[in-house]
């Protein structure tokens, strides 16, 4: 059976099933079509699904006609998951965010799990790349399998591979990004990395499902615990009146041994702010409290408070209160030159500042119209950024640093602007580092 499914995926010749067509599923989709492989992509959203079948995209970094040169062709956008009893792999990318108290939510994996095991067959590969607890596969995954009288590791093959994309990073893609690989045998392995050895320039074997969960963790561990910690400096170096950013640039001259992190006003995104409580919350049945991770957490969701204090210490310098205050929040991404809000801490701002009275606004030429979003609701659209729009403000913050903001006219024209990322030289009366 492992040899048939090898056979097919090295001829090219064998289907791909992608679940979730996001920021993670269809970069992969497009990367399997672009090399010639037969893609089924499935989506319980109708609506993206019927922009594909039209040549669109609905993300800002993927341009329409990758799409187009496809759809049709050999990628095969739907909501049917009845389709899955036509792939021969099948690879997860769907969401896997915290709940309300702070703990793994798997709904999204285990209700797609629930929706495919009607369509398995024998012969198949699955890769989970959703980020997850050590243990998730294995756990909830083979289980479930094996329900369906399919042997993992014989009749169908199982591994973990998590994802790795950066939206916008001019730099790396799906293809330039080494891949992790984890099976639950030895067989799942080497079906796995058949399944992305066409399409991914390395593919980097691991011993178990495991180890892959625990890796893609520990990346995001790494970031989030260096921007707490440079988040804590930069409020020490603010109360010694250091600019944090001019200490970062000199630090960074030293060739080894230092990495540079940036400041901001939290971090954002569907990795950072929710894979180190994957970790902290599987820790706990090992009777492991995992401070060091937790208190970055602390730090860093701490963050939008410490930027809305500076905002009313600002604001009170010029005799205004935050309520009444007509306030301009510049970039509402979770990070700069791409349309990706989720866990924004600009949208965190944003909620603070309305609560407290504000009168807001929002410029972001990445996202045009304040998106729907499960947990925050601004009825707004992105204002045009000019002189008299700037003039109108009572303050201007910045929340996210796109390159395609024009701050030599930000500066000129602001009667006050408070900055989270560094982008304006202190020593003007109306700039405020947040």
């Amino acid at each position: 059976m492992n040899t048939e499914l090898l056979a097919r995926l090295d001829r090219k010749t064998g289907v791909i099933g992608i679940v979730g067509l996001g920021y993670v599923g269809l970069p992969l989709t497009l990367r399997y079509c672009e090399v010639g492989y037969k893609v089924v992509g499935f989506d319980i959203d109708p609506m993206k699904v019927e922009a594909l079948k039209a040549g669109k995209s609905y993300i800002e970094h993927i341009q329409s006609e990758r799409i187009f040169d496809v759809v049709g062709r050999n990628f095969y956008p739907t909501t049917d998951f009845s389709r899955v009893s036509e792939v021969d792999a099948l690879i997860l990318c769907v969401p896997t965010p915290l709940n309300k108290y702070r703990e793994p939510d798997l709904s999204f994996v285990l209700n797609t799990m629930d929706s495919v095991l009607p369509f398995l067959h024998e012969g198949m590969v699955i890769s989970l790349e959703s980020t997850t607890y050590p243990g998730t596969t294995e756990e909830e995954l083979k289980p479930r399998i094996e329900q369906r009288g399919l042997k993992v590791g014989k009749d169908i093959f199982l591994v973990f591979s998590p994802e790795r994309e950066d939206p916008g990073n001019p730099n790396f893609g799906t293809r330039s990004i080494p891949k992790v690989c984890g099976g639950c045998t030895p067989a799942c392995l080497e079906a796995g990395l058949a399944l992305y050895r066409h399409v991914i320039d390395k593919v980097v074997p691991v011993s178990s499902t495991q180890v892959a969960e625990l890796t893609k963790l520990l990346e995001n561990i790494h970031r989030s615990v260096n921007i707490g910690l440079v988040n804590e400096m930069k409020i020490v170096a603010d109360k010694m009146g250091i600019d944090i950013h001019e200490v970062i640039r000199a630090a960074a001259t030293k060739p080894f041994g230092f990495v540079p992190y940036y400041p901001g006003p939290g971090i954002g995104g569907h990795c950072i702010p929710i894979d180190p409580f994957y970790l902290t919350w599987k820790a706990r049945e090992y009777g492991m409290h995992t401070r060091f991770i937790e208190l970055a957490g602390e730090i860093n969701s701490s963050m939008p408070d410490y930027v809305i204090a500076k905002v009313a210490a600002a604001l009170n310098c010029r005799s205004k209160s935050i309520n009444g205050s007509t306030i301009l929040v510049l970039g509402i991404a979770y990070k700069k030159n791409v349309d990706d809000v989720r866990e924004s801490p600009s949208v965190f701002l944003m909620e603070r500042l309305r609560d407290q009275g504000a009168k807001l606004a929002y410029s972001d030429p990445h996202v045009p119209t304040f998106p729907k979003m499960r947990e925050h609701h601004f009825d707004l659209s992105s204002v045009t950024l000019n002189a008299e729009t700037l003039e109108s403000f009572d303050c201007v913050l910045l929340a996210t640093d796109h390159d395609r903001f024009d701050y030599d006219l930000i500066n000129q024209k602001s009667r006050l602007v408070v900055d989270c990322r560094g982008r304006f030289s202190e020593g003007a009366s109306h700039i405020v580092r947040a």
